[in-house]
Protein backbone atom coordinates (compact mmCIF):
# COMPACT_ATOMS: atom_id res chain seq x y z
CA UNK A 1 0.00 0.00 0.00
CA UNK A 2 1.02 3.58 -0.68
CA UNK A 3 3.04 5.53 1.95
CA UNK A 4 1.02 8.87 2.29
CA UNK A 5 0.07 11.68 4.64
CA UNK A 6 -3.52 12.73 4.01
CA UNK A 7 -4.99 16.14 4.29
CA UNK A 8 -8.39 17.00 5.22
CA UNK A 9 -9.13 20.75 6.54
CA UNK A 10 -12.40 21.28 8.59
CA UNK A 11 -13.16 24.49 10.24
CA UNK A 12 -9.57 25.94 9.64
CA UNK A 13 -8.26 23.12 11.11
CA UNK A 14 -6.07 21.18 9.18
CA UNK A 15 -5.74 17.18 10.07
CA UNK A 16 -2.26 15.26 8.59
CA UNK A 17 -3.16 11.63 8.81
CA UNK A 18 0.32 9.82 8.79
CA UNK A 19 -0.65 6.55 6.48
CA UNK A 20 2.36 3.59 6.26
CA UNK A 21 -0.27 1.35 6.92
CA UNK A 22 2.37 -2.03 5.91
CA UNK A 23 4.67 -0.41 8.68
CA UNK A 24 2.17 0.99 11.30
CA UNK A 25 3.19 4.17 9.85
CA UNK A 26 6.92 3.94 10.39
CA UNK A 27 8.68 6.94 9.79
CA UNK A 28 10.75 6.38 6.78
CA UNK A 29 12.46 8.97 4.65
CA UNK A 30 9.46 8.72 2.55
CA UNK A 31 6.54 9.62 4.80
CA UNK A 32 8.88 12.23 6.47
CA UNK A 33 9.75 14.13 3.08
CA UNK A 34 5.24 14.07 3.04
CA UNK A 35 4.87 15.11 6.35
CA UNK A 36 7.46 17.78 5.84
CA UNK A 37 5.38 19.02 2.47
CA UNK A 38 1.97 18.49 3.82
CA UNK A 39 2.89 20.80 7.23
CA UNK A 40 4.58 23.55 4.83
CA UNK A 41 1.25 23.55 2.14
CA UNK A 42 -0.76 23.90 5.60
CA UNK A 43 0.96 26.74 7.08
CA UNK A 44 1.03 28.45 3.35
CA UNK A 45 -3.15 27.96 3.35
CA UNK A 46 -4.71 31.62 4.13
CA UNK A 47 -7.44 29.08 5.50
CA UNK A 48 -5.67 26.93 8.30
CA UNK A 49 -4.92 28.01 11.39
CA UNK A 50 -3.81 25.25 12.96
CA UNK A 51 -2.58 21.86 12.55
CA UNK A 52 -3.92 18.28 13.79
CA UNK A 53 -1.37 15.56 13.64
CA UNK A 54 -2.61 12.08 13.75
CA UNK A 55 -1.68 7.93 12.33
CA UNK A 56 -4.30 5.69 10.29
CA UNK A 57 -5.32 3.34 12.70
CA UNK A 58 -4.17 1.05 14.92
CA UNK A 59 -1.03 2.94 15.47
CA UNK A 60 0.02 7.01 15.71
CA UNK A 61 3.89 6.34 14.31
CA UNK A 62 5.69 2.77 15.34
CA UNK A 63 9.31 4.26 15.08
CA UNK A 64 11.54 4.93 12.55
CA UNK A 65 12.45 2.07 9.83
CA UNK A 66 15.01 0.29 11.38
CA UNK A 67 16.38 -1.04 7.36
CA UNK A 68 17.44 2.77 7.05
CA UNK A 69 18.47 3.77 10.07
CA UNK A 70 20.95 0.73 9.72
CA UNK A 71 22.82 2.20 6.83
CA UNK A 72 22.21 5.87 8.05
CA UNK A 73 25.03 8.36 7.88
CA UNK A 74 23.95 11.82 10.06
CA UNK A 75 23.04 14.00 6.59
CA UNK A 76 20.53 10.46 6.12
CA UNK A 77 19.09 11.04 9.81
CA UNK A 78 18.49 14.72 9.22
CA UNK A 79 16.53 13.41 6.03
CA UNK A 80 14.69 11.42 8.51
CA UNK A 81 14.08 14.17 10.87
CA UNK A 82 12.88 16.23 8.91
CA UNK A 83 9.24 15.65 9.26
CA UNK A 84 9.05 15.93 12.75
CA UNK A 85 11.48 19.11 12.23
CA UNK A 86 9.11 20.33 10.28
CA UNK A 87 6.35 20.12 12.85
CA UNK A 88 8.49 21.44 15.76
CA UNK A 89 9.34 24.71 13.75
CA UNK A 90 5.63 25.42 12.18
CA UNK A 91 4.56 28.81 13.12
CA UNK A 92 0.99 27.27 13.85
CA UNK A 93 -0.89 25.68 16.92
CA UNK A 94 0.08 22.34 16.63
CA UNK A 95 -2.04 19.21 17.96
CA UNK A 96 -0.82 15.62 18.63
CA UNK A 97 -3.63 13.13 18.46
CA UNK A 98 -1.92 10.21 19.57
CA UNK A 99 -4.28 7.21 18.66
CA UNK A 100 -1.72 4.31 19.17
CA UNK A 101 1.46 3.83 19.83
CA UNK A 102 4.33 6.60 19.80
CA UNK A 103 7.46 4.99 19.75
CA UNK A 104 10.69 6.36 19.07
CA UNK A 105 10.40 8.89 16.21
CA UNK A 106 6.51 8.40 16.58
CA UNK A 107 7.32 9.68 20.42
CA UNK A 108 9.62 12.76 18.80
CA UNK A 109 6.39 13.20 16.39
CA UNK A 110 4.34 13.48 19.51
CA UNK A 111 6.84 15.89 21.41
CA UNK A 112 7.52 18.16 18.98
CA UNK A 113 3.66 18.91 18.87
CA UNK A 114 2.73 22.43 21.05
CA UNK A 115 0.16 19.85 22.42
CA UNK A 116 -0.59 16.06 23.02
CA UNK A 117 -4.03 14.24 23.32
CA UNK A 118 -3.91 10.33 24.25
CA UNK A 119 -6.73 7.98 22.93
CA UNK A 120 -7.19 4.69 24.66
CA UNK A 121 -4.88 2.83 23.03
CA UNK A 122 -1.76 4.98 23.13
CA UNK A 123 1.22 3.99 23.79
CA UNK A 124 4.56 6.03 24.67
CA UNK A 125 7.74 4.19 24.32
CA UNK A 126 10.94 5.61 23.57
CA UNK A 127 12.60 2.51 22.47
CA UNK A 128 16.19 3.66 21.68
CA UNK A 129 18.41 1.71 24.19
CA UNK A 130 16.87 -1.34 24.17
CA UNK A 131 17.39 -1.28 20.15
CA UNK A 132 21.23 -0.14 20.45
CA UNK A 133 20.41 2.85 19.46
CA UNK A 134 20.88 6.54 20.50
CA UNK A 135 18.03 9.00 20.25
CA UNK A 136 17.96 11.68 17.64
CA UNK A 137 15.75 14.35 16.39
CA UNK A 138 16.46 16.99 19.11
CA UNK A 139 14.29 13.73 21.23
CA UNK A 140 16.43 14.33 24.78
CA UNK A 141 15.52 18.49 24.64
CA UNK A 142 12.36 18.02 23.78
CA UNK A 143 11.75 15.24 26.44
CA UNK A 144 13.27 16.84 29.39
CA UNK A 145 11.42 20.16 28.59
CA UNK A 146 7.92 18.46 29.08
CA UNK A 147 9.27 15.77 31.80
CA UNK A 148 11.75 17.17 33.24
CA UNK A 149 15.18 14.72 34.13
CA UNK A 150 13.35 12.73 36.07
CA UNK A 151 10.42 11.54 33.85
CA UNK A 152 12.65 12.00 30.89
CA UNK A 153 15.39 9.08 32.47
CA UNK A 154 12.34 7.05 33.21
CA UNK A 155 11.38 7.10 29.59
CA UNK A 156 14.57 6.92 27.92
CA UNK A 157 16.86 5.18 30.56
CA UNK A 158 14.83 2.83 32.05
CA UNK A 159 12.56 2.25 29.91
CA UNK A 160 8.88 3.26 30.80
CA UNK A 161 6.05 2.86 28.83
CA UNK A 162 3.21 5.08 29.50
CA UNK A 163 -0.52 4.58 28.79
CA UNK A 164 -2.59 7.39 28.07
CA UNK A 165 -3.96 7.83 31.90
CA UNK A 166 -0.59 7.84 32.99
CA UNK A 167 0.83 10.00 30.25
CA UNK A 168 -1.75 12.44 31.15
CA UNK A 169 -0.86 11.58 34.94
CA UNK A 170 2.28 12.92 34.80
CA UNK A 171 2.08 15.78 31.77
CA UNK A 172 3.42 13.84 28.85
CA UNK A 173 0.06 14.95 27.31
CA UNK A 174 -2.70 17.25 28.22
CA UNK A 175 -5.83 15.05 28.89
CA UNK A 176 -6.32 11.32 27.87
CA UNK A 177 -9.91 11.40 25.78
CA UNK A 178 -12.14 8.33 24.12
CA UNK A 179 -12.55 10.25 20.59
CA UNK A 180 -8.47 11.51 20.61
CA UNK A 181 -9.12 12.96 16.56
CA UNK A 182 -12.17 14.65 17.66
CA UNK A 183 -11.30 16.06 20.65
CA UNK A 184 -7.92 17.78 19.23
CA UNK A 185 -9.93 19.03 16.31
CA UNK A 186 -12.03 20.53 18.81
CA UNK A 187 -9.18 22.26 20.83
CA UNK A 188 -7.07 23.24 17.32
CA UNK A 189 -10.25 24.97 16.43
CA UNK A 190 -10.36 27.25 19.03
CA UNK A 191 -6.67 28.16 18.33
CA UNK A 192 -7.77 28.55 14.32
CA UNK A 193 -10.53 30.87 15.19
CA UNK A 194 -8.54 33.74 16.98
CA UNK A 195 -6.94 36.01 14.19
CA UNK A 196 -4.63 34.29 12.20
CA UNK A 197 -1.69 37.06 12.57
CA UNK A 198 -2.17 37.45 16.27
CA UNK A 199 -1.87 33.33 16.99
CA UNK A 200 1.25 33.39 14.93
CA UNK A 201 3.05 35.84 17.07
CA UNK A 202 1.99 34.57 20.19
CA UNK A 203 3.32 31.21 19.69
CA UNK A 204 6.46 33.09 18.78
CA UNK A 205 6.35 34.98 21.91
CA UNK A 206 5.59 31.77 23.95
CA UNK A 207 9.04 30.05 22.46
CA UNK A 208 10.98 33.10 22.98
CA UNK A 209 9.96 34.15 26.44
CA UNK A 210 10.26 30.09 27.67
CA UNK A 211 14.22 30.82 27.51
CA UNK A 212 14.38 33.71 29.64
CA UNK A 213 15.74 34.68 33.14
CA UNK A 214 13.17 37.20 34.05
CA UNK A 215 9.61 38.51 33.71
CA UNK A 216 11.00 41.38 33.30
CA UNK A 217 12.83 40.58 29.99
CA UNK A 218 9.53 38.62 29.01
CA UNK A 219 7.67 42.24 29.44
CA UNK A 220 9.50 43.95 27.51
CA UNK A 221 8.75 41.53 24.57
CA UNK A 222 5.22 41.13 25.16
CA UNK A 223 4.52 45.34 25.55
CA UNK A 224 5.26 45.69 21.83
CA UNK A 225 3.45 42.86 20.79
CA UNK A 226 0.65 43.96 23.02
CA UNK A 227 0.61 47.81 22.03
CA UNK A 228 0.40 46.66 18.20
CA UNK A 229 -2.26 44.20 18.61
CA UNK A 230 -4.53 46.93 20.10
CA UNK A 231 -4.29 49.07 17.00
CA UNK A 232 -5.05 45.94 14.67
CA UNK A 233 -8.76 45.63 12.80
CA UNK A 234 -9.18 42.68 14.58
CA UNK A 235 -8.96 43.75 18.27
CA UNK A 236 -11.45 46.61 17.13
CA UNK A 237 -13.73 44.76 15.78
CA UNK A 238 -13.76 42.14 18.63
CA UNK A 239 -14.03 44.66 20.75
CA UNK A 240 -16.79 46.85 19.25
CA UNK A 241 -19.01 43.36 19.14
CA UNK A 242 -18.39 42.25 22.50
CA UNK A 243 -19.55 45.92 24.01
CA UNK A 244 -22.38 45.64 21.86
CA UNK A 245 -23.12 42.47 23.66
CA UNK A 246 -22.85 43.94 26.72
CA UNK A 247 -24.74 47.05 26.18
CA UNK A 248 -27.44 44.42 24.80
CA UNK A 249 -27.13 42.17 27.85
CA UNK A 250 -27.36 45.28 29.98
CA UNK A 251 -30.57 46.45 28.36
CA UNK A 252 -32.36 43.29 28.78
CA UNK A 253 -31.65 42.61 32.66
CA UNK A 254 -33.20 46.10 32.85
CA UNK A 255 -36.54 45.62 30.75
Amino acid sequence: MATAVHSEITNRVAVLTLSNPERRNAMNIELSEKLADAVRSATADDGVGAIVITGEDPAFCAGGDLGELAKADPATLHTVYAGFLAVAECPLPTLAAVNGAAVGAGLNLALACDLRLAGPRAKFDARFLPLGLHPGGGYTWMVQRVLGPQGAAALTLFGDVFDAEEAARIGLVHRAVDDVVAAAVELAGRAAAAPADLVRTTKATLRLTAGMATQAEAVEVEVRAQAASVHSDEFQQRLAALQTKISRSSRDQKG
